[in-house]
């Protein structure tokens, strides 16, 4: 079973208020101004009085809310640029689950490859490293004659009951090896209408796949065959048993 976590990201942007607490000290600047301008017309009585009345001119040009406005309009403009830094982490929230689901009864077609092969039995207690013990007799024979691979190596279960199964090991080739074995064959790879299943984890955690291959296979009404493959992702003698990766394929009848 495959567990999917999704990972929730909160983006928090702080709001910062500013406070103008220098227009009354500006307000206030201003007014001695005035004086240094009544200074220079001491002589006519009535001039003081213009001067008083110029005076609040200055200071209503230079008004403190003309200045805070401007700083009062960059805030908010601050405060929205932020916002569209928010999306970012959502469109980059989406993929992280995506594509991560393997397929689970896929309608495909396997196409027959020429194989070598190797018959054999086992029990179930010891049904990984007989599987193993024969990976490596058909890779030593290729080894030997120095034959490469055509493709994954299989195993064809022809048949199972409590106490363990016989099956086909195989592995494909693009020519024939030479000096088979009693127990080695040249053949032909399962071919037809099946569906794929994936197997991650190691060969003893099998049984949970295949249980929930029976289910699909139930819910669906579908009929399989008495055969089934298992095609290793992962070379088998080179990975660690808990990282394997599996094909399971199911003929259909």
């Amino acid at each position: 079973m495959i567990r999917f976590r999704r990972l929730a990201l909160a983006a928090l942007i702080p709001a910062a208020a500013l406070s103008l607490g220098l227009s009354g000290a500006l307000a206030q600047t201003p007014s001695p101004a005035p004086a240094a301008s009544a200074s220079p017309s001491p002589a006519p009585s009535a001039a003081p009085s213009p001067a008083v009345s110029a005076s609040p001119a200055p200071v209503a040009t230079p008004s403190p809310a003309a200045s805070a406005s401007p700083e009062a309009s960059p805030s908010p403009a601050a405060s929205a640029s932020p916002s569209p830094a928010a999306p970012p982490p959502a469109a980059a929230a989406s993929p992280a689950p995506v594509q991560t689901a393997d397929p689970f009864g896929e309608e495909t077609t396997l196409e027959a490859k020429k194989v070598v092969m190797l018959k054999g039995t086992a029990n179930w207690d010891s049904a990984f490293d007989t599987l193993i013990d024969a990976f490596k007799a058909l890779n030593a024979l290729l080894d030997k004659q120095g034959i490469k691979h055509a493709g994954n190596s299989m195993i064809v279960y022809t048949s199972t009951d409590d106490t363990g199964f016989t099956f086909l090991a195989e592995i494909p080739v693009e020519q024939d090896p030479k000096n088979l074995p009693k127990d080695m064959s040249i053949g032909k790879s399962p071919e037809g209408k099946s569906l794929k299943f994936v197997h991650r984890g190691s060969y003893d955690n099998m049984d949970n796949t295949y249980e929930a291959i029976t289910n699909h296979l139930d819910d669906k009404k579908l009929e399989a065959k008495d055969t089934f493959i298992e095609e290793y992702l992962t070379d088998p003698l080179k990975t660690s048993e808990d990282k394997l990766v599996i094909n399971v394929f199911v003929p259909l009848k």
